[in-house]
């Protein structure tokens, strides 16, 4: 997996892209950006949420169990310096017609296997590779 991240037009806000699909980061503008994106950390809370969601619907497909409507809440906190992500939670609620039991299993299932959280929960280095100064 490549991800894009390019700033545009001599601003603090950047285009981020993966293949076909988009979005807009920056900063907000009492962080000294122009508030026209999702900052770093709104983006790091929704992959844990994105995360989760798609494994839902996977694995909801593979059980051969209905769900109509997924809502996830994260909450987390930002604190230290360098700040760090404390306090990391999240809600579900998943709208379905299949028994509470069923769904409620599934949804632990999930909260051990999700990419994201499992990525965070055991530690994934990140290492920097390169670095290219140009004028």
């Amino acid at each position: 997996m490549q991800i894009h991240i390019k700033t545009i037009h001599d601003s603090s806000a950047a285009a981020g892209w993966a293949g076909p699909r988009s979005l807009v980061i920056d900063r907000t503008p009492r962080a000294g950006g122009l508030g026209i994106g999702f900052s770093g950390e709104e983006l790091f809370m929704m992959s844990i949420g994105a995360s989760i969601c798609n494994d839902l619907y996977r694995e909801a497909a593979n059980l051969e169990l209905e769900i109509s409507d997924v809502e996830i809440v994260i909450n987390g906190d930002w604190s230290g310096e360098p700040a760090h992500a404390r306090n990391i939670r999240y809600d579900v609620r998943v709208k379905s017609s299949a028994p509470r039991e069923k769904i409620e299993e599934m949804i632990r299932f999930i909260d051990q296997v999700a990419e994201i959280p499992h990525s965070l929960r055991t530690g994934t280095p990140v290492k920097l590779n390169q670095i290219e100064v140009t004028r």
